[in-house]
């Protein structure tokens, strides 16, 4: 018999160990074992961590003596043992193995309050789960231990292992509860877990987006004299979206996709088939003198039929008013007509002036298409002027900066420093204004990236998927944080939510296919990147994933072919404008050194980017940066993504997480952890957990 195994049934529960809060060891009569040496206790309570676990001596001796020659530390390790066992004699067992190498806890003789809960999670057991983990609160595992920086980094490294693997136990439980319909419990686990993990909704959260009930509000048609009013319709479609976005029970359609599919021939049947959903709501709205006329009309997604059919009416002076009144009633009649009962919402009072609103949503319009010639300047122009008339709209600061994120991702931007600060500026006073601007939450993300605060990028973006849940840009950019960050299996529900939710928008199809072939499911990249490419984005991406696939020829192909897209889309290099002979042969070039997978084409396009790196007018642009990944030239990547991360080129870190060559030479290269902790990625991976294709650094732990 084992040493384990006897021990088991001599002596199981002998103790009770405390591992969250300050460490304490109860004997199986309730006494507290006193322990006067520090560092005794600290031994212990590593033991109790993983009872039956070696842990090695001359580790002991790094952690709780570090600094001290080893004889030293061994000689205070031996009378350390020695008071634990005299402690512990009231077992009248011999629990601790102190043999010459190793030190070992009985597996069986203690429990614990991270054992109990691990356990009933384990056994389904959640109502008694949430209990142990509501009492657990916010405590720091083993909170007040400190004995050198050895000792903290060992810490730091179970406490996040620990959390890791409650998260997983956790969300687990959260699903089997969903699958039940044990809605008490659910509410109880993440109640609990809410308090130690103030981000504990997200993973749940975007889970449960398939039970809801999906809807699209398709732009309203005017008709009439609405000279000077046009605004309205477009407005009404975004209180509708907005004020349905708010029901818990409901998905809604993005207003990207919605506007844009309605432009099509497809019937009724086929646009709710495209937008994945199970229902569209359709309007029109008509000027008669001073007053409005709203037609309405909910429409089943499968048959095309109308389920219900309303009309309101309201003076043209009380737009606003009307707005609000129109949702308030919409909402109410769907609950009614799909059986199902809403929370009362509250209504947001539009804090802009008629003309204000006007200026908004034609600004809106113009930074929702986001390619073309002067679109993000001009949406900015207009978003300016909405804001000088109402300098209190929130909506509108939000807008602005968004749309300052266009002009420097969409466009030869020659100011992405100071175009950056302007757009945190923008979101800032959105924030200031009206707290509950998600939206501007998740652009301050971005602002945090360019100034390597990673932890607070990662911090923005879950605060505005809190505040706005139901937003797809909102879902999309925290999906591409986690991404950026290297978690890939965090990342991808997020992303693959955002792209079901607006399924008429390139970039989340971009964000996705990257997200794929980092996942290691090379078939799936590529067809989501040709549905990038489908709705309107360069296919640059699309060539990479086919190459990474084995498809180098088509790739080549691909990527060589892409003039059209940059001369639209992108500045192509070098600085002056390009013949077409002279792009088509840069892009061959690119398009052997990314694609081809012959190392004399990588290096001749290596040393291009070199060239482009010290001439062109942005020496860190998107252009130069995402090959230099693409064909792992870590030089080029620490020397731009090192120096300056922007918002047009932070989307090439989820370039980075690819297992596939060369990729990996990047993240194999001797300073590629200097780099990462540069530009705020390990700060973040302490906090949050190891990226997925990169081992945790070593850690003190007797394997």
């Amino acid at each position: 018999m084992s040493y384990g195994a006897k021990n088991e049934a001599k002596a199981p529960n002998l103790m009770r160990a405390h591992m969250f809060g300050p460490f304490r060891i109860i004997s199986q009569s309730g006494e507290e074992i006193e322990i006067s040496n520090q560092r005794a206790r600290a031994i212990l309570a590593m033991l109790c961590l993983a009872p039956g676990t070696r842990i090695d001596r001359d580790l002991l001796c790094s952690l709780l003596w570090q600094g001290r020659y080893k004889e030293q530390a061994r000689a205070s390790l031996r009378q350390c043992l020695l008071e634990l066992k005299k402690a512990l004699s009231f077992t009248a067992s011999d629990i601790l193995e102190t043999k010459r190498a190793h030190v070992r806890l009985a597996p069986s003789c203690v429990s614990s309050d991270l054992s109990d809960f691990e356990s009933q999670l384990e056994r389904g057991a959640f109502e008694a789960a949430a209990s142990s983990l509501a009492g657990i609160g916010a405590k720091p595992l083993l909170e007040g231990m400190a004995f050198g920086d050895a000792f903290d980094e060992w810490l730091r490294q179970r406490r996040n292992e620990v959390d890791r693997r409650l998260e997983t136990g956790i969300l687990s439980a959260l699903a089997a509860l969903d699958d039940r319909g044990e809605n008490a419990v659910y509410m109880q686990l993440i109640t609990a877990w809410r308090t130690r993990n103030p981000y504990a909704e997200t993973e749940a959260a975007i889970s449960r987006h398939g039970d809801k009930i999906r809807v699209a509000v398709l732009p309203f048609k005017t008709l009439g004299d609405l000279e000077g009013h046009s605004y309205f319709a477009d407005g009404l479609v975004e209180e509708l979206i907005t004020r349905l976005g708010r029901i818990p029970e409901l998905l809604i359609a993005g207003q990207r996709s919605s506007s844009q599919i309605k432009t099509t021939d497809l019937g009724l049947p086929d646009i709710a088939t495209a937008l994945r959903v199970n229902h569209l709501i359709e309007g029109s709205v008509q000027a008669q003198g001073d007053d409005l006329c709203i037609n309405l009309r909910l429409i089943d997604g499968q048959t095309g039929f109308e389920s219900w059919a309303d009309q309101y009416r309201g003076a043209i002076d009380d737009i606003f008013g009307l707005q609000s009144k129109v949702a308030a009633a919409v909402a109410r009649a769907l609950g009614e007509t799909l059986g199902i009962s809403f929370s009362t919402l509250k209504a947001y009072s539009m804090k802009a002036d008629k003309a204000a609103y006007d200026l908004y949503l034609q600004g809106r319009a113009l930074t929702t298409r986001a390619l073309g010639d002067e679109v993000s300047g001009n949406a900015i122009r207009l978003l300016e002027e909405a804001l000088e008339i109402s300098p209190n709209f929130a909506e509108g600061w939000t807008a602005l900066a968004e749309a300052h994120i266009a002009e420097i991702v969409f466009t030869p931007c020659e100011d992405r420093v100071g175009q950056t600060a302007r757009m945190a500026e923008c979101a800032h006073k959105a924030i200031a204004l009206e707290p509950e601007q998600g939206h501007a939450q998740a652009l301050l993300g971005i602002y945090h990236w360019t100034q390597n605060d990673v932890v607070a990028a990662l911090d923005y973006s879950y605060e505005a998927y809190r505040l706005e849940p139901n937003n797809p840009d909102v879902i999309g950019r925290l999906g591409c944080s986690l991404q950026y960050c290297g978690y890939t299996t965090k990342a991808l529900p997020f992303l693959e939510a955002a792209a079901d939710q607006d399924p008429v928008h390139a970039r989340n199809f971009a964000m996705l296919s990257m997200a794929y072939l980092n996942a290691g499911d090379l078939g799936a990249a590529v067809d989501t990147a040709e549905r990038m490419v489908d709705l309107g984005f360069p296919p640059l991406w699309c060539a990479f994933a086919k190459s990474v696939a084995g498809d180098r020829e088509a790739a080549v192909e691909q990527y060589s072919k892409a003039g059209p897209s940059l001369k639209t889309a992108i500045r192509p290099p070098p600085n002056q404008p390009m013949s077409d002979e002279a792009l088509d042969a840069y892009l061959l070039l690119a398009a052997k050194g990314v694609c081809g997978g012959v190392e004399e084409d990588r290096a001749a396009y290596c040393q291009l980017l070199d060239y482009l790196h010290t001439t062109y007018f942005d020496p860190y642009d998107l252009s130069i940066v995402q090959p230099a990944i693409w064909m792992g030239y870590p030089e080029m990547v620490f020397k731009t993504l090192g120096v300056r991360v922007t918002p047009s080129n932070v989307v090439s870190l989820m370039s980075l997480w690819g297992d596939v060559e060369p990729i990996s030479r990047i993240r194999e290269h001797a300073d590629f952890m200097a780099f990462a902790e540069k530009i705020g990625l390990v700060a973040a991976w302490e906090k949050h957990g190891w990226p997925d294709v990169l081992p945790e650094p070593e850690t003190c732990a007797d394997q």
